[in-house]
Formats: C-alpha cells, sequence, structure tokens
C-alpha cells in the first residue's frame, strides 16, 4: 500500500512553491490562533493574530463558506471583499515594518462521508467534522492565510468533552477536563500550512531519546475500537527514528504521532501520519507505510523539495523506506519490488508518461508509477553505480545542508557528486528528463572459437530511442561452474561486446536480477491489472444485462484512470488492451467465441468473482473480471482497484483470498 505525504497537497502547489522557494520579496507569516470546534453542531470559531513581513503587496485568504466577524489590519478595520471561486481574497499593502492581520471568522463544516474510498479521500479538500472525527486539510483554506507565505505558528485547539485534537508540530501544553479539552501546538519551522484533526480519541504517551539525548513525545491518538494496537505502534515509531537518526541525522521536530482517521486516509504531515482506522488495522502497515511515514519527515517534510523543479522526496522515501525493508527481508523480496517497478513503468504505454523532472504529487496511476517507481529504481540504479557508502555520505551531505530548506534535484545531485567525487549531471539529465524508460533487447550469442569456447559475442538492441540511452546492462553468464555477472556499456542503438568466461558458458541472460530500469517485453513479463487501468487506449467490454451491467459499469469507472471507452461484444478485439467485465456465462462465452484462452487454473476455483490477465501476441493484453452476479460484481468495485500489481485475484465477496502475478520468463539465448 502507497500512502501519500499530503493528499490534497497538490491543489496546494503553486503557493507552496513559491513559500518554499523563500525568493526575495516572499511573505513569512507567523499565526497565533485560538480555533473553537463543536463535531455535534458542526461548527468552528476562530481568531488569527498574523505578523506579516512582507514589503510586497500580499493577499490574505480564506475559503468562502466562512463568516468574517471582524478583519484588522495594524488596528484599523478592512472592508470584506467579494468572495470569487468560493476563495475571500483581501489584497493588503506591503511594508517595511511588520503588519499585523487580525482575522475573527466562523462557519459551518460538512459532515464526514465515511463511505469514501482511498482515491476519492486523497482529492477530497473540504473541511468535514462530525462524532467520529474532524479533519480540515489546509488546502480547503479553512482559516485566514497569506498566500504564497513561509508560515510559521502557534495554534490553541478547543474542543468539547469526549474530543481530543491536533495539528502538526511540539505540543506545549495540553487540559482534558469535564468541560472539554485544550491543547496548545507551536511549530516553528517554515510550513506548508495546518491541517488539523480531532475525534473521540484515547491517546497514549511514550517519551523516547534521540541520538543526541533529545527528548522525543511519541503519541498514539487512536479511536477506542484500536486502543490495543497502541503500544505496537509507539515501538515501531521509536525504531524507525532510531533507524533513520543513524542512517541520515537528526530528527526535525520534537515528537511523532499516530493518529487514526474514521476514512480510509493515508497522510503524511510534519511529526505525525494520519491513517484510516481500517488502514491501521492491517497487519503490514507497521513493518512497512508506518516507516515509510516516518521517514517522510526526513525528505519532504524535513527538506523541502522545490516543487517548481520537481518532486524528489517520494521517490527517495520509497527507495530507502519500502525498498529498504524488502532488501532487509531477503534478497528475493527486494527482486519482487524491483520486478513490480518494472512491470508497472511497461506498463505505461509509451508517450503515455511524462518526464521524472515534471512530477510534483500523485494524482492518477501513472503519475504514481512515474514519481514513486521510476524515482526509486533511479536511485538504485545509482546507488549501484557510485556504491553504498558513497550514496549514504551523500543523502546525509544532502540533509545537513538543506536540512529546514527547499531543495532541487540540482541540489541533491550535487550532494552526491561531492560524496562519491564523480559528474553525475549525465546520469541525472538521462533520466529526469526524458519521458518513458528504454527497451532493450538481448538479440544474439554466439562463441568464439578463442578461449577453449569460454568467449562469447553478445548483441543488444536498443528500439525506438533517439538518442539512444547510456546503459550499464547486467549480463549473466550462465556456465558449467554456475553464474558469472558482467556488465557491458551500451550507448548506441546496437552494440556488440565479447565477453570470457571462466567456465565454458552455456547461456547468456539479459540483467535477471533486474537492475537496470527498461521496458520489459511482453514475452518477458506477462501483464498486471494495472496496465488496463492506466492506459488510455484501453476498450472495456461489458459481458452482462440489468443489474449486474450497471455494476461492471461502476466498476470499469474505478478501475480506470480515463473515461471508458466501450466496446461492442461482437465486435473484433483492438489491437489495444481490453478489459472484459462481466458475470460467468457471458463470460465464457464471449472467450470461447472470440477464441482466447480460458479462464486459467489459477482462478478456476473463483469465489464469487476474479480478475486475470492474458498476453495477447502482438497486442494489448486483455484483462478479465469476473464475477457470479450483479452482487459479487458490484462488491468488487472498491476493493479491486488495490490490486492494479497483480495478474490474478480470487475473491469471496470483497475479501480477496488469493492473488499473484505470472513468472517472469527473463531473455535468455543458450550458446551451443
Amino acid at each position: 500500500m502507497t500512502l501519500g505525504r499530503r493528499g490534497v497537497a497538490a491543489l496546494l502547489l503553486p503557493l507552496l512553491a513559491l513559500a518554499h522557494a523563500g525568493a526575495a520579496g516572499a511573505a513569512e507569516a507567523a499565526h497565533v490562533m485560538h480555533v473553537v470546534i463543536d463535531p455535534a453542531k458542526r461548527t468552528l470559531a476562530g481568531e488569527n493574530r498574523i505578523e506579516v513581513r512582507s514589503p510586497r503587496p500580499f493577499v490574505l485568504a480564506l475559503d468562502a463558506r466562512y463568516t468574517v466577524d471582524a478583519l484588522m489590519v495594524d488596528g484599523k478595520p478592512v472592508a470584506p471583499p467579494g468572495a470569487r471561486g468560493g476563495v475571500q481574497r483581501w489584497p493588503i499593502g506591503g511594508a517595511s515594518t511588520p503588519r499585523e492581520v487580525v482575522v475573527r471568522w466562523r462557519g459551518s463544516l460538512d459532515p464526514v462521508d465515511t463511505q469514501l474510498d482511498h482515491r476519492a479521500t486523497l482529492g477530497n479538500a473540504r473541511p468535514v467534522t462530525g462524532g467520529e472525527g474532524t479533519f480540515l486539510p489546509a488546502a480547503s483554506r479553512w482559516y485566514p492565510a497569506v498566500e504564497g507565505a513561509i508560515e510559521r505558528y502557534t495554534l490553541t485547539l478547543e474542543l468539547p468533552a469526549g474530543q481530543k485534537g491536533l495539528v502538526a508540530g511540539r505540543l506545549v501544553e495540553e487540559s482534558d477536563q469535564p468541560d472539554g479539552y485544550r491543547a496548545r501546538f507551536a511549530f516553528d519551522a517554515p510550513s506548508e500550512g495546518i491541517d488539523l484533526m480531532a475525534g473521540p480519541y484515547r491517546v497514549e504517551s511514550r517519551t523516547v531519546k534521540s541520538l543526541s539525548g533529545r527528548p522525543l513525545l511519541l503519541r498514539t491518538y487512536f479511536h477506542p475500537q484500536l486502543a490495543d494496537l497502541s503500544a505496537g505502534y509507539l515501538d515501531d515509531v521509536a525504531r524507525y527514528l532510531d533507524l533513520y537518526e543513524r542512517w541520515i541525522g537528526p530528527y526535525p521536530f520534537d515528537g511523532f504521532s499516530v493518529v487514526s482517521s474514521p476514512t480510509p486516509t493515508g497522510f503524511g504531515m510534519p511529526s505525525l501520519t494520519y491513517l484510516g482506522i481500517d488502514v491501521l488495522r492491517l497487519p503490514f502497515i507497521r513493518q512497512t507505510s508506518l516507516g515509510h511515514e516516518v521517514l517522510h519527515n526526513w525528505w519532504g517534510n524535513g527538506v523541502y523539495p522545490d516543487y517548481a523543479r520537481g518532486n524528489w522526496s517520494e521517490g527517495l522515501t520509497t527507495f530507502m523506506a519500502d525498498y529498504a525493508y524488502k532488501e532487509r527481508e531477503s534478497a528475493e523480496a527486494a527482486r519482487e519490488m524491483r520486478l513490480g517497478w518494472l512491470r508497472n513503468l511497461s506498463s505505461v504505454p509509451p508517450g503515455q508518461d511524462k518526464p521524472l523532472a515534471a512530477f510534483t504529487s500523485r494524482t492518477h496511476g501513472t503519475s504514481q508509477i512515474v514519481g514513486y517507481d521510476k524515482a526509486a529504481m533511479m536511485f538504485l540504479m545509482l546507488r549501484d553505480a557510485i556504491g553504498t557508502e558513497a550514496f549514504d555520505a551523500g543523502v546525509r551531505r544532502f540533509y545537513a545542508e538543506h536540512r529546514c530548506r527547499t531543495a532541487s534535484w540540482a541540489d541533491l545531485r550535487k550532494s552526491l557528486e561531492a560524496a562519491s567525487g564523480r559528474n553525475l549531471e549525465p546520469f541525472f539529465r538521462q533520466w529526469l528528463d526524458r519521458p518513458g524508460i528504454p527497451s532493450v533487447q538481448l538479440e544474439a550469442a554466439a562463441r568464439e572459437p578463442e578461449g577453449e569456447g569460454r568467449h562469447v559475442k553478445v548483441t543488444l538492441v536498443q528500439r525506438g530511442e533517439a538518442p539512444p540511452y547510456r546503459l550499464r546492462v547486467p549480463i549473466v553468464l550462465r556456465t558449467d561452474a554456475g553464474d558469472e555477472h558482467h556488465h557491458v556499456e551500451l550507448d548506441r542503438g546496437r552494440g556488440e561486446f565479447v565477453l570470457e568466461g571462466k567456465a565454458r558458458p552455456r547461456a547468456v541472460v539479459l540483467d535477471p536480477d533486474l537492475r537496470l530500469m527498461r521496458r520489459l517485453g511482453s514475452d518477458e513479463a506477462p501483464p498486471v491489472l494495472r496496465r488496463a487501468m492506466v492506459d488510455p487506449q484501453t476498450r472495456t467490454v461489458v459481458l452482462a444485462s440489468g443489474a449486474a451491467a450497471e455494476a461492471a459499469r461502476e466498476l470499469a469507472a474505478k478501475l480506470l484512470d480515463h473515461e471508458p471507452r466501450a466496446l461492442d461484444p461482437a465486435a473484433d478485439l483492438p489491437p489495444g488492451p481490453v478489459l472484459a467485465i462481466g458475470t460467468s456465462d457471458e463470460v465464457q462465452a464471449w472467450l470461447a467465441r472470440h477464441r482466447l484462452p480460458p479462464r486459467p487454473a489459477a482462478v478456476v476455483d473463483s469465489g464469487t468473482g476474479a480478475m486475470w490477465t492474458t498476453p495477447r501476441q502482438g497486442a494489448g493484453p486483455l484483462t478479465v473480471v469476473v464475477a457470479r452476479d450483479a452482487a459479487s460484481l458490484a462488491a468488487l468495485v472498491r476493493p479491486l482497484p488495490h490490486y492494479g500489481r497483480q495478474s490474478y485475484v480470487v475473491f469471496a465477496g470483497a475479501k480477496a483470498t488469493d492473488r499473484g502475478v505470472w513468472p517472469l520468463r527473463p531473455q535468455e539465448v543458450r550458446v551451443e
């Protein structure tokens, strides 16, 4: 499962880029805020005193849903403006000395919608509240803020009895009395905005020491049904903090909190992570996604991406968290993750993605593949090229030089160059600025006569790339004495290389360990569901009628990143990917009519529903989703989009009972 650092940050990217850049003339805003929330009445009332340092004119903004009872600038009242685009904006003149802006505002919040799925929650920038929880994302403009400003704040929060809440930052004081809850937080580092969370939480606390001996306050804010999970989460947060302090450098904040949400949220903010109740219950979250979110306090919340020039933080966090845990687990587990990255990258049709340098945040499946998988694979190849010692020294240097500052891909490159003593500009330029990935084929391998048959001529081809990539290609010679690992430098469309084995080679294999970023051939890596999800050429066949047909169309809309393109069941199959959804008898008849492979053995016992993929020679893959009836199809609408990395999944209702990926078939040429 992949979680987002800030699920709604994409809506604020233009502002965040300016704020983090700290360009000459950028405003600085220090907030002293008092907020009172009543979840039962769904009301908010607040007062915000803002000291603004800006020699240039600036704009104060607040969502139009709120009523402003008073607005004072340097003690003088300011008339409210009209709202445009759902936002109230007040232009205010700059000054050589700090200006004081005081705002008192109030308004109603939306009810919590617990029926949202994870994808919908990520894009939901509305302020919501209720007895089960409150979430006010910064992108909802729930508080008066200076647009484009570098923000710091002190915030006091009041809630009725039985509720507790927090914002990112240091807990200064807290009071939980029969008449209500009150807490004050301070955040002294530059902020991307203020996200506020509250709920009927049971709070567990623990104080640990950083490597330098500084006390760190760890907390869980959990709904009552999760209370028994608190100790385990606190144990693992402490473990991750120790890991990354030793690996990268001092933790930049005063503590870390894990906060439960009534919706399937997966957000990370400075000093905390906000995760759905059902997410927190998953047995693997503590060993995977929790560490990812802790690491974001170094990458993303400790050093800020320069969004205008690309977001490096998601890929670096994926590499140093998710992938690092797989490496610690086993070589096989790490290889499986690399295979997943390459399968995902290969599922993106040529011309449909963007350069890695253009990635800012996850908005759909393709952007996630580029920003997370491509970036992580790039860091793997970089570490392979310069060595682990130089790589680790480079990221430590990068953190030390840019802590609490904005940094770009170029800044990261310079730190790694200083640590490795190598010019990495060509490497970064190739993998950052070019869309897509190379396609490499092992065209031929033949034994050379000299050296008692230990020499082999290998021919490699890059297809369709102009100019060709400069690649360090892994080659394995399979000999009588075992595998021998070699590398060749391929910088043209076609290259011939003579390799000498220590023993007599019997076969040549291209990159069997999957350490080169490249497009996997259709014969090399049979497809996964994600190919149909991200390819805009995917055509959808509905093989059902009545309520089942409606459920099939709803499922297609949820699965695909684009508007479904219907294909008549009687029509010939087009060359691109095809997604067939329907009930068992209709699907079976359609497969037979088009002379397509039947249901594979892995999904014969299909429970109430199943999905599988089938490669088609010279054409895009076929993806089939089948269920017993309309209710069984409807049960797949929420869970199936989460299985994009799978070649097949079997369901009992909405629960996956079996899943898997068809085996990889490496490019291999026998040498006679």
